[in-house]
């Protein structure tokens, strides 16, 4: 897929998390939307999946250890195929199989059920041994917040990625600087980011999250890395693309209202009109 072919899907995995988290009226929309170009080239370019066999022994296996953006991962498996875009709507509705969180229970194309915070990484460090335990070659990719890196057991997962020399690990961190209480710089500082995977033995690539030539070299870069795994520090906008969410702390986990939605989704025409232009 190319550039603007990938622009274009991100733009309706934006329109659907929006959506999704309007017809739920609740979920978490800023962290969703700010991921959804590194969710996009995940899942349509980076990693070796199959829909119709969402648990064939050699797939990549993606952790989301930020669970609650869930909408955006949700969003990404249904345009790739996993299950009917429609069901999108069905979001955190009882009896719904797509539930506030991730579970690898009842969602085809997600490998780790996740939620608490901290705790995704140590999962994808797991299946990373394992991978090497076994001789496998699929790789292993996890995204995480910035805010949820002030949690403990994120350091502790990275010492031993960096002690296995997990080079089929990457780390992908969100770094849209802001959480639910506000600016992370402010809440409990994780800066810099780059510095302390450095210093944890990371092989560290800092980019713009937002930008394709930029996701997809970083990436090139990961499997090109031996020895080491890689952490990816994407710096992000926080409601991408919807005006009145973009860098504002309100949206990390509220639903926009009927006029809200309409103008959310006007705003995202509008993005795809232009891409269409282009």
């Amino acid at each position: 897929m190319d550039k603007l072919e990938l622009m274009k899907t991100a733009n309706e995995v934006r329109k659907s998390i929006v959506t999704a988290v309007h017809s739920a009226k609740s979920g978490h929309p800023g962290g969703s939307l700010s991921a959804a170009d590194i969710y996009t080239y995940l899942f349509f370019e980076e990693m070796n999946i199959d829909p119709a066999e969402p648990k064939k022994a050699d797939r990549d296996r993606f952790v989301l250890s930020k669970g609650h953006t869930a909408p955006g991962y949700y969003s990404v498996l249904a345009h790739r195929g996993f299950f009917p875009v429609e069901d999108l709507t069905s979001l955190r509705k009882v009896g719904s199989y797509l539930q506030g969180h991730p579970d690898m229970k009842h969602i085809p194309g997600v490998d780790m059920s996740s939620g608490s915070l901290g705790q995704g990484i140590s999962a994808a460090v797991g299946m990373a041994i394992s991978a090497k335990l076994s001789n496998d070659d699929y790789r292993v990719y996890t995204l995480l917040g910035d805010g949820e890196i002030q949690e403990g057991q994120v350091w502790e997962a990275s010492m031993l990625a960096a002690h296995r020399k997990l080079d089929n690990l990457v780390v992908i961190v969100d770094n849209n600087n802001l959480q639910i209480d506000g600016p992370v710089d402010e809440v409990n500082s994780p800066y810099p980011i780059d510095k302390k995977f450095e210093a944890f033995n990371f092989h560290v690539i800092n980019i713009n999250g937002n930008d394709f030539d930029e996701i997809a070299a970083a990436f090139k870069e990961a499997r090109e890395t031996k020895g080491q795994p890689t952490a990816i520090i994407a710096k992000t906008i926080k409601g991408k693309d919807v005006s009145f969410m973009e860098n504002q702390a309100a949206w990390h986990g509220n639903a926009p209202n009927d006029e809200q939605y309409g103008v959310a989704m006007a705003d995202l025409e509008k993005v795809g009109e232009a891409l269409c232009q282009m």
